[in-house]
């Protein structure tokens, strides 16, 4: 069974090999990697990765005006690993694939839901834990801190990205989901969450995000790390979004997922299989000095943008900005009221 990761990278080498280790590991057995306009020399770790057989590597400079993400989509959906492709991912370097049954690969999880079309991997956030210095060390082992299992706000914590079975049933890849889907082929879907319920009908077409308020986390979930330590969120700022051009980000993403409440190592598990995989690939005669090179391109990035005023701002702003807390049960149903009373709005 073939599982085939696509992901969108840019300026991003120093995280490169850590998650494709950790990513083979669980199971993945292709990866399909769009670079765009790097100056860490990422898309040179991809070319020499692609040559030694890790990966397949499509430089992605003249990207579409929405950003390199739709770009890499619309071109991942005409090349043959697609075709090829049994189940299919579609995520970022900052998500990491963390399943908690059998041998914590993909073929447990999927054996543990035979009948899943898809399933819903929830991001659990994970936050920043107060780290201000970037290190190179795998996010996996520093970062684990995380929200708590059940979260009613914000919306964002419940949003996931979709494991699907490449069968034909939908047109084209999306950063979060499936898209267009074929009508007469819906009744056959069955989508899944990430505790193993099985999904209603209006998820197989539409929705991004799981229910709020229940752990959607007990076969798999995303683990993600969108903020890391705070000199990598200001290098985070001065990247922008892959998936809206010229697009920042603020302190209020930072504050939407800098939670700190409940802590989550069970990543690790894996570990004795990526660690030999990530050894072995920074042992590498090429690979080695280039990772050093983006370590010490973000190192440099940091510096620079420190002689902005607006980027030290930014960091003094983290510095003095708590975890965040998460709404109780009552403050959640106010908000989700105020909500529910727009939606129905004329």
């Amino acid at each position: 069974m073939r599982f085939l990761a696509i992901l969108t990278v840019r300026n991003e080498g120093a995280f490169l090999i850590d998650w494709l280790a950790h990513h083979r590991a669980c199971g993945f057995t292709d990866f399909l990697v769009f670079s765009n306009d790097c100056q860490d020399g990422t898309d040179l770790m991809l070319d020499r990765l692609q040559e030694i057989g890790w990966l397949t590597h499509v430089r992605n400079d003249d990207h579409h005006k929405r950003g390199p993400q739709w770009s890499a989509l619309k071109a991942a959906d005409r090349h043959p690993l697609k075709k090829a492709a049994d189940w299919i991912l579609f995520f970022d370097i900052d998500e990491f694939v963390n399943i908690h049954v059998g041998d914590r690969t993909l073929a447990a999880l999927i054996g543990a839901l035979p009948g899943a079309t898809a399933i819903a991997l929830t991001w659990r956030l994970f936050g920043n834990g107060g780290i201000r210095s970037y290190q190179d060390d795998p996010v996996t082992e520093i970062f684990t801190r995380a929200a708590p299992a059940v979260m009613g706000w914000p919306w964002r914590a419940a949003l996931f990205k979709t494991l699907f079975r490449n069968d034909g049933s939908y047109a084209k890849l999306g950063v979060h989901r499936p898209l267009q889907p074929d009508r007469a082929r819906l009744g056959d879907q069955h989508w899944y969450d990430g505790s193993g319920r099985e999904l209603p009908p209006q998820m197989h077409s539409q929705r991004i995000f799981s229910t709020y308020g229940q752990d959607n986390y007990q076969l798999a979930q995303l683990n993600h790390y969108a903020l890391g330590a705070m000199e990598s969120y200001v290098l985070k700022c001065d990247r922008g979004r892959a998936n809206r051009d010229a697009a920042t980000f603020d302190m209020a993403y930072w504050v939407e997922r800098n939670f700190t409440t409940a802590e989550d190592t069970t990543i690790n598990a894996l570990s004795g299989q990526s660690r030999p995989l990530r050894d072995g690939l920074r042992a590498d005669r090429i690979l080695a000095p280039l990772h050093k090179v983006a370590v010490d391109w973000r190192h440099r990035r940091f510096a620079e943008l420190m002689q902005s005023e607006s980027y030290r701002s930014l960091l003094g702003r983290m510095m003095m900005t708590p975890p965040s807390r998460p709404l109780s049960a009552d403050e959640h149903r106010i908000l989700a009221g105020y909500a529910t009373r727009k939606m129905a709005d004329p």
